[in-house]
């Protein structure tokens, strides 16, 4: 389980492998130093499952079932990415409940300045947007955000200065693609009411 606080920004060094699979291999001093093979570490809000720890370095590898759902295979030697290692017994929650299992690929419409912060507005699909609601959580590139708006195909945050240093939030674009994963309390709501909804027998 992760919280969506990114605790370092690591570096894609290589990708490597095709549809089929691929290798991401990182450059996170500060994750790999606690790290060890099987660990659970969350990529742009991907769980992940370590392979390998060489020294400031991790590796993982991503299936075709991950590929498919996340903008993982978009990485490219040199990107920034968003790193979060499981969340441990006894550590501080902040943020909110964040499994590591994206729900879908959003697209970045625009961003545009707010006082000492940005506004992001993100296309998502009707899935996403089902399960959003305005101040409720969502994770956007595995960073726990607060749903300032909300319209018929998209959704707006506004990214605090914090964020905006400590995460690669800070330099999306229009037309970025960003993993999402809207927050779980909401899908059982929803699966419980559905269930209290059938007729008996």
């Amino acid at each position: 389980m992760f919280t969506g606080i990114v605790r370092e920004v690591g570096e894609v060094l290589s990708v490597e492998g095709d549809e089929g699979g691929i290798r991401i291999r990182l450059r996170a001093p500060g994750t790999a130093a606690a790290a060890a093979v099987g660990d659970s570490v969350a990529l742009d809000g991907v769980c992940l499952t370590v392979t390998e720890v060489d020294d400031a370095c991790l590796a993982f590898d991503a299936v075709p079932e991950t590929l498919s759902r996340t903008a993982l295979s978009r990485l490219v030697a040199g990107d920034p990415v968003n790193v979060e290692p499981a969340l441990r017994a006894g550590e501080p929650f902040g943020g909110h409940i964040v499994q590591g299992h994206v729900d879908g690929v959003g697209r970045v419409r625009a961003t545009g300045a707010e006082g000492d912060g940005v506004r992001v507005i993100v296309a998502a699909p009707p899935g996403i947007l089902r399960y959003c609601v305005e101040k409720g959580s969502i994770a956007v590139q595995g960073v726990s955000l607060t749903v300032a708006a909300l319209g018929d195909d998209a959704f707006e945050v506004a990214l605090v200065p914090h964020t905006l240093a400590a995460t690669t939030l800070g330099s999306l674009r229009s037309g970025d693609e960003v993993n999402l994963e809207v927050d779980v309390l909401a899908k059982y709501v929803e699966r419980a009411l559905s269930l209290r909804s059938r007729p008996a027998g």
